[in-house]
């Protein structure tokens, strides 16, 4: 199959050449690579809002979702010069990498022009790559776990969230499960982040014991039980943002749902073709995520008592 001619996007006050627009990246409904590229454009506030001068991680698929997968750190060459970096550094390996640093749209576009699908972000932001703002709550379904299930786990969180005075903003994975987002003060590194995220996941595991499990290996999990990732919070892990799409061919994406859509949510539902439409009518329903900002110092004093309890054992 032939290429198809590039065109110019003119995105705000950025012009963007998108080659072969029409490449299908997802063969379930045929859709392209502009079709990704109008999906973006028409979540712009939400996408940007979730990326915004977060270093950011880009899973690349050059010939579509069904090829090769590319995971990016670096951002890759040829970048125009209105995009901006941030520096990270991996001492285990005495490394860095210059990551796309959100600030525009246009960014967004020249990505996927790149042949981004998902948008991986760290939870801290180029001010302080080392102080996490984001607390990432990842209820993540086992193989044999229902979405009722995860529905249920996601309605304890939110009881447990209320009674500390935080504000989670939900959404859909864009695949089986369901991730909740907190804003927090950037007052800690990722280890006692990471702490209070466990001392979190034992507590909705205690009021939930039938659906959830928090055991650290894979092979040692129940398999149709949600684990509550608390790993996600960890220095240089990260899922894909809100407003992302996933390298599925149905173009699902991770979606911004309220927490009353929950108990209907089909993750099947929220795809290129139909979150257009739904930002159209609603908005970003994560827009007031950074005024709900919470201190995580609590979450650190359910840890100590947990370590008095029982020994930490990871």
């Amino acid at each position: 199959m032939g290429k198809s001619p590039a065109v110019e996007l003119e995105v705000e006050d950025r012009v963007v050449r998108i080659s072969n627009p029409g490449r299908v990246y997802f063969p379930a409904r045929g859709e392209t690579k502009l079709d990704l590229v109008n999906y973006y454009l028409s979540v712009g506030d939400g996408i940007v809002r979730a990326l915004r001068e977060r270093p950011c991680m880009l899973h690349r698929f050059p010939e579509g979702v069904t090829g090769e997968k590319v995971h990016q750190k670096r951002l890759p060459n040829g970048a125009p010069p209105w995009v901006r970096t941030v520096r990270v550094h991996f001492p285990r390996y005495n490394r860095h990498a210059d990551e796309l640093c959100v600030t525009h749209l246009a960014d967004v576009i020249w990505a996927v022009q790149m042949s981004t699908v998902e948008f991986h972000p760290w939870n801290s932001r180029a001010a302080d790559t080392e102080k996490p703002d984001e607390w990432r709550i990842d209820l993540d379904p086992g193989p044999d776990c229902s979405f009722d299930r995860v529905r249920r786990v996601a309605l304890v969180v939110q009881e447990v969230l209320d009674e500390l005075g935080a504000t989670g903003f939900v959404k859909t994975s864009g695949s089986k499960g369901l991730h909740v987002y907190v804003r927090i003060k950037p007052e800690f590194g990722f280890h006692d982040v990471r702490k209070a995220a466990l001392a979190f996941a034992h507590e909705v595991e205690r009021r939930a014991p039938g659906d959830v499990e928090t055991t650290w290996w894979r092979k040692d999990r129940d398999p149709s039980l949600v684990f509550v990732d608390y790993n996600q919070n960890a220095r240089d892990h990260t899922i894909a943002s809100a407003y992302s799409v996933r390298g599925f061919p149905e173009a699902t994406v991770s979606t911004p749902v309220r927490w009353d859509e929950i108990p209907d949510a089909d993750p099947r539902d929220f795809t290129i073709a139909t979150v257009p439409a739904r930002f159209a009518e609603l908005g970003d329903l994560h827009a007031g995520i950074d005024d709900a900002v919470w201190s995580i110092e609590p979450l650190l004093e359910w840890a100590a008592r947990d370590e008095l309890e029982v020994p930490d054992e990871h």
